[in-house]
């Protein structure tokens, strides 16, 4: 009996407190979209809890647009059609070199457009 008692400790060793796992998140999602995500994890090998967390944690989240910046983009997005109307007309004028101007300025917008939406 004493023998048994000098050795009290045995088994696994604790965790420590940055790996003990206490948060709970509740998440609702559509049946369809839950069994998607189950045979998801099972196909990587993984249970529901341990891909859902390496979801969230390898994700990237793209922040929304401020209403500020969505009026910006709009504006530029009716600059672009404003220049584009002007590169029509002033092709069909001959004036080549003024056409030529507006369809660079065009792309620029339009680049800078594609970035923002990005």
């Amino acid at each position: 009996m004493d023998i048994m008692k000098k050795n009290p400790k045995g088994g696994r060793p604790p965790k420590s407190a940055s790996e003990k796992l206490k948060e709970r998140l509740t998440v609702k999602m559509a049946a369809a979209d839950y069994y998607a995500l189950r045979g998801k994890a099972r196909a990587a090998g993984l249970t529901w809890a341990e891909y859902a967390r390496t979801a969230l944690s390898r994700s990237v989240v793209r922040q929304r647009l401020t209403a500020e910046q969505m009026t910006l983009l709009r504006q530029l997005a009716g600059m672009a059609n404003n220049l584009n109307q002007l590169a029509r007309k002033a092709n069909s004028a001959g004036y080549v070199q003024a056409a030529a101007e507006c369809t660079a300025l065009i792309e620029k917008i339009d680049t800078l457009i594609d970035q923002i939406n990005e």
